[in-house]
């Protein structure tokens, strides 16, 4: 391991407690969204060095995604599955209320030694805000609602007699108890625009963003941390991507290229209007998917772009590359999620540590 623990990148999986696999393809994904699978997936992920992961929210079908599990419960099993794993449920402001939040989390923060923690999506498919009778806000709106949330959960976490009076949540004099265990539950969001690095630069304790080269990584994080540094705030970054790994870099880019000569394009380019609708809604036209073409939206989060496709060696390196740039984790996608957990484990992960030792080494003989 590094010199420091803290600062080893961590890693993190998509959890596939939705039908369809991670891209929007006709290609074999020998994955599946059933609880027994699931289970297996997180112990596999435990075993391997997987740090987190990451359920995912979604209310109604599509894009592949016939049938969906709920995050919150589903996360909870994966946590009684396991011992060490860190599980993330995603959570809609909106369909939940900051109090609903605080008291399942809590709960489940004390069922299991503290190792749920929350992603708050701030935007996600207007379509599926009608289906469910949600009022639809505008894009910067739903962040500042979704700052409120998390300053409201923080203070039920934190206070009794917890009093909050913003635009969107109101509380008077409520203590919840028990609180969840130390430390507390951590705090990621999405986004890319600039009103999610503005929020996560003031409340979260992790950003997650979509894939994009070494390059584009570090300009957003370059601006969220010289934001927080001013908020006296500390954020750690998380990137998306998708891997294939495999013996050859020839084998590798073969794999992608089947993906996406196998895209669904009425799905795709359904998803993409969706998403792309949201990106272009920030008043700068930055956020996520704005720049996205149709081979980025194959994988839902772009996680091509990350370019984690080769060899162990080739990938571990492309690793190093995008914590160079800020990234403190890595959120993964995989097409056959079971083996190629494992895999990962086994191949990439010891390659990426010893990258690191050699570079925390060489810092120390600099000094």
């Amino acid at each position: 391991m590094p010199q420091n623990d803290r600062d080893a990148v961590k890693f993190a999986y998509w959890v596939p407690n939705v039908s369809g696999g991670l891209v929007i393809s006709n290609i074999e994904q020998r994955t599946n969204h059933s609880a027994e699978y699931n289970r297996k997936l997180a112990q596999i992920a435990e075993q391997a060095g997987f740090d987190y992961a990451l359920s995912q929210i979604r209310f109604t079908a599509g894009y592949g995604a016939d049938e969906q599990h709920e995050s919150v419960s589903f996360s909870h099993d994966l946590l009684a599955a396991t011992k060490t794993l860190k599980v993330i449920a995603a959570i809609l402001p909106g369909p939940w209320n900051p109090a609903l939040a605080a008291k399942q989390l809590a709960t489940i923060s004390y069922l299991t030694n503290g190792r749920v923690a929350i992603n708050l999506v701030s935007g996600w498919f207007r379509g599926e805000f009608h289906a469910i009778g949600e009022h639809w806000l505008d894009h910067d709106e739903r962040y500042r609602r979704s700052e409120e949330f998390i300053r409201a959960l923080r203070g039920i976490w934190t206070e009794d007699s917890f009093t909050f009076r913003g635009d969107f949540y109101r509380f008077n004099q409520y203590s919840l108890k028990p609180k969840p265990l130390k430390p507390l539950p951590e705090i990621f969001q999405g986004g890319s625009s600039r009103a999610a690095r503005d929020m996560a630069s003031r409340v979260s304790d992790w950003y997650f963003t979509n894939g994009n080269t070494p390059a584009e990584i570090a300009k957003q994080v370059d601006d969220i941390q010289a934001k927080a540094k001013a908020n006296n705030h500390s954020v750690k970054v998380g990137v998306n991507a998708f891997a294939i790994v495999r013996e050859t870099e020839e084998e590798a880019k073969a794999v992608l290229a089947e993906i996406i000569a196998k895209a669904n394009p009425e799905a795709v380019n359904a998803f993409g209007h969706e998403v792309k609708n949201a990106g272009k809604a920030s008043p700068e036209g930055e956020g996520n998917w704005a720049k996205s073409s149709f081979d980025d939206l194959v994988q839902y989060n772009d996680g091509f772009r990350s370019n984690l496709i080769g060899t162990p060696k080739q990938v571990a390196e492309r690793i190093v590359d995008l914590k160079r740039a800020g990234a403190d984790l890595i959120l993964l996608g995989f097409l056959h999620f079971q083996e190629e957990v494992e895999y990962f484990g086994k191949h990439v992960i010891p390659l990426v540590r010893e990258l690191e030792n050699a570079e925390a080494a060489a810092a120390l003989a600099a000094e």
